[in-house]
């Protein structure tokens, strides 16, 4: 390692040299950067989950343009719209198809004491609402009343229950005092919000919320003509209907809005935020202290080099080159001990934590910009000191 440094650059790693001479005080440094990397790994890990479930069920949607309520912040919040609007929007040159969209949930309690809380989808079976060909496979089966497909990467959803239904034999259960037969199933995946999807007919849904009514869909799904652009339909669609009960905007827009929505706004995407700066404060409490200490303790060396002519940017340089040391030591347990924590929190909670190359580098790169921040402060001390006065 000497050598490597020594080679690396050009002079005698002296900022290595000095850690590793108190082998404890070095351990220490490094449990500390490597705590502060779990800190942010994990905090970073549950907000690229919330990201990510709050994006599936945008995204095996087929439809173009998404009409909600004003007051809908996300796909499962807010009024529902006049299906009048339905009728508006297939007016307008351009639109193909317009689909009202249901949404509701529904806890199911289970013969072996868990609950499932499914968000369930009420749609039209006789058009495509979504591109998942196993949902637009069972379309057919989804118009006989009283059939839902169920999700099988919903929480506590065991394989071979969806390894059953999925073999021809139905599994009927109550949902909201209605005897449900499940045909078939399909991947979505677990969220913040519910533990799953269930698609059900618009018919069948009408049926177990009997509180809702066909004429007030919670969104409407418009699809455009090919070639036609969703965004000139949009601005049509916002001409042709002027009032101020809804948003009409593209899928993708919508789901962005959602993701800021959750991210920003809501408490646990706030608290997953505030959690990442921590992180990086404690890491830079836990860096400052071992470099200001390393500083203090051989001030009397750097005096005696500052006498005799050495720079600021030499003493600069020597703990700049602690600060990296401890910053690449420190994450690579942090990184190692997070893609462990990562899996067991995908296997316990059905969340998509998931370790991706971009967060891995700027964990990497913040960790060093935040070594290098608590060395810079350390050598404040050193930079303004007289060489005499030191002695």
């Amino acid at each position: 390692m000497t050598a490597l440094l020594t080679a690396l650059l050009g002079r005698l790693p002296i900022g290595w040299l000095q850690l590793k001479h108190n082998k404890s005080r070095l351990a220490a440094a490094i449990a500390g950067v490597a705590f502060a990397n779990i800190l942010i790994f994990m905090q970073l890990g549950f907000l690229g989950a919330l990201v990510e479930t709050t994006k599936l069920p945008y995204r095996p949607m087929v439809a173009d343009i998404l009409i909600s309520a004003s007051d809908a912040n996300t796909l499962s919040d807010g009024s529902n719209v006049a299906r009048q609007r339905l009728y508006q929007a297939l007016a307008v040159p351009g639109v193909a198809n317009a689909s009202p969209f249901y949404l509701g949930k529904f806890d199911w309690q289970r013969d072996n004491g868990t609950t499932v809380n499914f968000q369930v989808f009420g749609i039209d079976p006789t058009k495509q609402i979504f591109s998942d060909p196993e949902i637009d496979k069972a379309r057919t089966q989804l118009q006989l009343l009283d059939t839902a497909l169920l999700d099988r990467s919903a929480r506590n959803i065991e394989s071979e229950l969806a390894t059953t239904i999925d073999s021809g034999m139905p599994h009927r259960f109550e949902a909201n005092g209605r005897t449900l037969n499940a045909v078939s199933t399909f991947s979505i995946g677990a969220g913040f919000e519910a533990d799953g999807y269930l698609i059900v007919s618009d018919q069948t849904f009408l049926k177990m919320y009997p509180g809702r009514t066909a004429g007030a869909p919670t969104h409407i799904l418009v699809t455009v003509e090919p070639g036609v652009s969703p965004q000139s339909i949009v601005q049509n669609l916002q001409n042709t209907i002027p009032e101020k009960d809804v948003i009409i905007r593209t899928v993708e827009e919508a789901a962005a809005a959602d993701e800021a929505y959750q991210t920003t706004e809501r408490p646990v995407g706030v608290i997953f935020g505030f959690g990442v700066i921590i992180g990086v404060l404690v890491g830079l409490i836990i860096v400052y202290q071992v470099l200001s200490t390393d500083v203090a303790d051989h001030l009397s060396e750097y005096a005696t080099l500052k006498a005799v002519g050495y720079k600021q940017s030499f003493f600069l340089s020597i703990v700049f080159e602690e600060a990296i040391i401890l910053a690449i030591f420190g994450f690579i347990p942090g990184v190692l001990f997070a893609l462990g924590l990562y899996d067991i929190l995908t296997s316990a909670t059905g969340l998509p934590v998931e370790m991706t190359a971009t967060r891995a580098i700027t964990v990497l790169l913040g960790t060093s910009a935040m070594c290098l921040i608590s060395g810079a402060i350390a050598t404040r001390r050193l930079a303004g000191a007289n060489p005499a006065d030191l002695f």
